[in-house]
């Protein structure tokens, strides 16, 4: 299935076989409750990428000094959800069943539900760090299971409580958060409580998805609900270096919808957490 990809994310451009990390889009927004438009993120990402640099001058590290290969994006069927997170699900099966690093640019946030559960099934202490404006703790939405507002109870019906750390929420029904007192560790506004979050997490393999949205939106307004009062880029950054130290076994960036800045800040800045992401989790 994985072919090598004609445009890569910059830096990315070893074989599937050497790779130790396996990028790959998942462009789907079918479930969005507001503002649609993440599934254009991958693809934009890959061709605005190219204003980077290879190196990082906050970790000293380069892209061209590890193995990822990126495999291009999945082509999802739209308006068929179950299906969508199953082509997710046996994509990333792939890529552990190769004993790598399954790394996702979504799409929307439900993508990692696809994800997450090709992780499980071969860790099924899996445990999850999770950065977000919102709760995704719904049991459903508008009648809907399967939706970007439901995803983290979704992961939680997998593993379970207490494998669950939330960081940054600040958007969510009373009812969410009243449910997460009892079932995950959640953290609203900032990331105060991550050092605690990384050290319960040490010797678990660990799921780590960044919904974008986390950061406030004069940093990065491109997304499809934005909601005021979130973190910095270099809070975001410094959070991920420290998670990065984790055992990392699936990660995932989602929720950029470029089309809602044109001035392509925001793709600029989801790019810059996609590379940190990449060179702090590489071991």
């Amino acid at each position: 299935m994985w072919n090598k990809n004609i445009e890569t994310f910059i830096g990315c451009e070893s074989s599937f076989e050497e790779a130790e990390i396996v990028l790959f889009g998942a462009p789907f927004d079918s479930t969005t409750s507001y503002r649609p438009g993440t599934r254009f993120a991958s693809r934009t990402m890959r061709a605005e990428s190219f204003g980077l640099e290879t190196y990082s001058p906050y970790q000293d590290k380069d892209l061209t000094g590890i193995h990822v290969f990126d495999g291009g994006d999945l082509e999802l069927p739209f308006g068929n959800t179950e299906r969508a997170l199953n082509e997710i699900r046996e994509a990333a099966q792939e890529i552990v069943d190769a004993d790598k690093i399954p790394c996702m640019i979504g799409g929307e946030h439900l993508v990692t539900l696809g994800a997450v559960k090709a992780v499980f099934e071969k860790y099924p202490d899996l445990h999850v760090i999770h950065f977000d404006a919102h709760t995704d703790l719904r049991d459903d939405y508008l009648g809907e299971s399967l939706s970007h507002a439901t995803v983290i109870r979704r992961i939680w019906d997998l593993v379970g409580d207490h494998k669950i750390f939330q960081f940054g929420i600040r958007s969510g029904d009373r009812t969410e958060f009243n449910w997460a007192k009892e079932h995950t560790d959640l953290h609203k506004f900032n990331f105060e409580g991550l050092e605690q979050a990384v050290e319960a997490c040490k010797g678990h393999p660990v799921y780590f998805t960044i919904d974008l949205d986390v950061m406030d939106p004069s940093a990065f307004p491109g997304t499809g609900t934005p909601e005021a009062g979130g973190v910095t880029f270099l809070e975001l950054l410094t959070a991920i270096g420290k998670v990065g130290k984790l055992d990392i076994v699936g990660m995932d960036v989602n929720e950029l919808s470029p089309i809602y800045d044109q001035s392509g800040a925001s793709t600029a800045v989801a790019c810059k957490v996609l590379r940190e992401l990449l060179l702090a989790v590489n071991k």
